[in-house]
């Protein structure tokens, strides 16, 4: 009987521990801006500032798009986000509101449309005219 009453007693531990574990909050996953930022020329931008925040206006930060132009944000919280890119003197407009939620990747592409003049970066020049 006490040897029956000893396997009782660990089997209920065992399983008020396994509940305990399973009971526990889980860890939201982490979520992912990326995309890539075009300039005037459609074409991408290299090392150009992305910057973001959350839409509340807070917890403001930057990051550079690598040489092809792509950018990703990771490790967020799920939350909504405002982001705005510029390069060589031309800024693209706000993209408000941007929805992430738990484990998601979202792809944006940011264009960089203005400037008080177009940059000569930008400027095409005819060749043999």
């Amino acid at each position: 009987m006490g040897r029956t009453l000893g396997l009782l007693s660990i089997l209920l531990l065992t399983l008020v521990a396994v509940r305990g574990v399973s009971a526990a909050p889980q860890s939201r996953a982490s979520s992912t801006l990326s995309g890539v930022v075009l300039g005037p020329d459609d074409k991408p931008v290299a090392h150009a500032s992305v910057s973001y925040q959350l839409s509340s206006g807070s917890a403001p930060h930057a990051v550079h798009t690598d040489s092809h132009g792509h950018f990703s944000i990771s490790k967020l919280s799920a939350d909504n986000y405002d982001l705005r890119a510029s390069g060589k003197g031309v800024f693209s407009v706000w993209e408000k509101n941007v929805r992430l939620r738990s484990g998601e990747t979202k792809d944006l592409t940011l264009r960089l449309i203005y400037a008080k003049e177009i940059p000569k970066a930008y400027v095409k020049r005819k060749q043999n005219q």
